[in-house]
């Protein structure tokens, strides 16, 4: 009886110290451009957050313009002529990826951004306020980037000017040409990273500042374009280019989307235990590990391009058979609803973590007051936490407030990558 009394006293000292260490988060809103939402895809060392928002003159939840937030205020990046525009980073110089449509309408008519616009799309980086646009793979006419290390060397894909018959059989509407995983190096020039032996195509998502790339190769028969993306293998590519193949939790449909500096790879893959979309982490030592399923999830996400840390913390998403969002914060191999770590009574509802900084700092976007909008949120111990009520919300899934329409849509295009589409 004593050793069980012992045992029962342990396992509950254990239990209040894991919930004693639970971070708990105050949440920041980003606003948005003059709109009525904005997200929030990437966020470096300094807190500057990355993304897309709606001007007073987009709505749909779809169209959106690229913007930096800094200390406080939301810059409106623009676009390279075109309709829309979205960014992503920021690296710790404060240079943001960005993917934008110009006014050329594709002559193929293709839709590379996934806008519905029909326009050109195209790569290019943003500092300091000057537009720098990406070179294209030879006589490709498009391309869209994703990332960018610390180094200034920004990852994506691009059109390689291949026409293939079988990429709308591959899941994106109206592509007609191959695209390739490339990364651009910090003078610009372009370089494709390969597919896999015997795929076609691919797409990069991630970079460390080692130089390594994470994302996807196929057939352009079977892989779809980000930023809804599909593909059959997850891939790493090394400094030098070389691709491996991550693996597979025993599906067909496999993707990695971040990496961190000590070359851990998040990402997702469908697992045939129950049918669903999981999240993975891949190491080197162990390989690919099945990092679980959100309860009652159709798919459980650690989405594109930070979300993992080089503390090994990830963050992410999931989506239930009703198309309701739940942003995720791992603990361990466990997703935990990030909004059970907010404050009680907060107005929010958090529906997609996007990035998370070493500092612990995460973007994304979640649901006030019907909108969707871009957050921040911040351990309640980093110096940046505000000083709102830190009481913890109960434990628990928690439960979305009314959707504008508007928020409705974007429920509904929103994809794998993290990215509403």
């Amino acid at each position: 009886m004593k050793t069980i009394l012992i045992s029962i006293a342990a396992g509950s000292l254990l239990a209040a110290l894991a919930t004693a260490q639970q971070p708990r988060y105050t949440i920041t809103d980003l606003g948005t451009l003059g709109g009525t939402y904005s997200y929030g895809f990437g966020i470096n060392a300094a807190g500057e957050v990355a993304g897309g928002a709606a001007t007073k003159f987009q709505t749909g939840g779809l169209s959106e313009t690229a913007f930096l937030w800094h200390q406080g205020t939301m810059i409106n990046l623009g676009t390279l002529g075109g309709l829309n525009s979205a960014a992503g980073g920021p690296n710790a110089s404060g240079v943001a990826a960005i993917g934008s449509e110009t006014s050329m309408t594709d002559p193929n008519g293709e839709d590379f951004c996934e806008y519905g616009t029909h326009l050109q799309c195209l790569g290019a980086i943003w500092k300091d306020g000057v537009w720098t646009v990406l070179p294209n793979l030879g006589n490709g006419l498009n391309a869209n980037a994703f990332d960018l290390n610390n180094r200034g060397e920004i990852v994506g894909f691009a059109e390689n000017a291949v026409h293939d018959s079988t990429c709308l059989t591959g899941g994106t509407p109206f592509q007609v040409i191959r695209f390739e995983a490339v990364i651009w190096g910090a003078n610009g020039k372009i370089r494709e990273l390969p597919p896999l032996k015997d795929d076609t195509v691919g797409f990069a998502f991630g970079i460390n500042d080692r130089g390594q790339v994470v994302g996807s190769s196929g057939l352009c028969s079977n892989t779809a374009i980000p930023p809804a993306p599909a593909s059959p293998h997850a891939v790493l590519w090394d400094a030098d280019g070389t691709p491996h193949d991550l693996g597979n939790l025993g599906g067909p449909f496999n993707g990695a989307s971040a990496v961190n500096n000590r070359g851990d790879v998040v990402g997702v893959a469908l697992s045939p235990k129950d049918g669903t979309i999981h999240a993975f982490l891949w190491t080197e030592d162990t390989g690919m590990q099945d990092y679980g399923a959100f309860p009652g999830a159709v798919a459980t996400v650690a989405p594109c391009c930070k979300t993992i840390n080089d503390a090994g913390e990830v963050v992410g998403f999931a989506i239930d058979g009703m198309g309701n969002f739940t942003a995720l914060v791992w603990q361990g191999k466990v997703p935990v609803d990030l909004n059970t770590l907010i404050p009680a009574g907060s107005p929010w509802y958090l529906q997609n973590a996007c990035s998370i900084n070493d500092a612990g700092e995460i973007a994304g976007q979640g649901l006030i007051n019907g909108e969707v909008h871009a957050f921040l949120a911040t351990p309640i111990h980093h110096p940046h936490a505000s000083g709102e009520d830190l009481a913890p919300a109960p434990q628990g899934k928690a439960t979305p407030a009314a959707l504008s329409e508007d928020a409705r849509k974007l429920l509904q295009r929103q994809s794998l990558s993290g990215r509403p589409r």
